[in-house]
């Protein structure tokens, strides 16, 4: 497998990372355990959670696979912090009190003494960025945090935030974790011309668009039985339209023709990009991760990117998966 950069920080991570959102549910803890081996055994070593994953379910099942394995030391784990993890006031957001308290839970639950990539899940505009940039920069003096990044930011709120780190001498973001695939090329606009200019590494979730893009979802017809779009919530339903299911009946038609399926072929587009240091799958089944491990050193012809080009152009949108954000209209 070959490694990639991330961003500035000297850390070689592989170009796929291992999202963790399904484990514990829908997938059983034996089951994400299987997938996390598997990854690892094909040569993944970046692995990213969060805290509000299953109510910190996912951390736990994250921890104990990476004990059973034996080789914390070869891993690069992510988690996050910002969504509520209880009903008291102060059971969420950036600040200093609520950085510190979840980080302490975040390594109990996974077993560790450190946390790689410990990034704030969304952006917050009513505390000040020195708040909690001073949080994060003590935690990586305490040998709790080795780098922080942001998920879902704007490019300006990450500027300001760099140029903070820059003026009291902080520990400065090194990634933000996007939306990003063929139905949402929003970040094309501004965030990676940003991020490519400041060196900071940008990881793509949902690079297939919540099964949008794998061909589950039929034009004209109901959600199937078991996936988001029956019984997410409301932000899942949204990004699953009729726009995109006609984008994704037509990458599935030009992928069998590549001898692929549009899941790789998707996951492929994405990986490629400029600016992307690593895809984020989130597998519900080691059968989806192998889809992805068959053609993760495999690369799209230029055809076949302008292909995609044809079915959404770049920096356009025919689905809104920033609607979490808060900010994004």
């Amino acid at each position: 497998m070959e490694y990639r950069a991330f961003g500035r920080t000297g850390v070689m991570v592989s170009p796929l990372a291992l999202g963790t959102m399904n484990f514990g549910s829908p997938t059983s803890e034996e089951e994400s355990i299987r997938i996390i081996q598997r990854a690892v055994d094909a040569g993944v070593n970046f692995i990213d959670t969060a805290n509000v994953y299953n109510n910190g379910e996912s951390e736990r099942i994250v921890g104990k696979a990476v004990k059973l394995m034996k080789n914390r030391d070869k891993l690069f784990v992510a988690t996050k912090v910002y969504n509520p993890m209880g009903e008291g006031p102060n059971d969420r957001g950036v600040s200093r009190y609520h950085i510190l308290q979840e980080c302490e839970n975040s390594l109990r639950r996974l077993q560790m003494d450190h946390i790689d990539l410990y990034q704030l899940h969304r952006p917050c505009f009513s505390i000040p960025q020195e708040e909690t940039l001073r949080a994060l920069d003590d935690l990586i003096h305490q040998g709790k945090v080795r780098y922080i990044g942001t998920s879902t930011f704007p490019a300006w709120k990450i500027m300001e935030g760099l140029a903070l780190s820059e003026r009291y001498l902080l520990n400065r973001y090194v990634s933000e974790q996007s939306p990003y695939n063929l139905l949402d090329r929003r970040i094309e606009n501004e965030l990676v011309p940003f991020a490519l200019h400041q060196g900071v590494a940008i990881i793509a979730w949902s690079p297939l668009a919540g099964g949008v893009l794998t061909g589950r979802y039929s034009q004209g017809e109901p959600a199937p039985s078991g996936s988001r779009g029956e019984w997410g919530a409301r932000i899942w339903k949204e990004r699953i339209n009729e726009e995109g299911k006609r984008v994704a009946a037509r990458l599935q038609e030009y992928s069998k023709e590549k001898g692929l399926t549009a899941a790789q072929m998707a996951f492929l587009w994405v990986k490629d990009q400029p600016g992307i240091c690593a895809p984020l799958l989130g597998p519900r089944t080691v059968e989806h991760l192998e889809s992805a491990l068959a053609v993760v050193d495999k690369r799209l012809d230029p055809e076949d990117m302008a292909f995609c080009d044809t079915l959404v152009p770049p920096g356009k949108a025919v689905a809104d998966f920033f609607n979490t954000s808060g900010w994004m209209k």
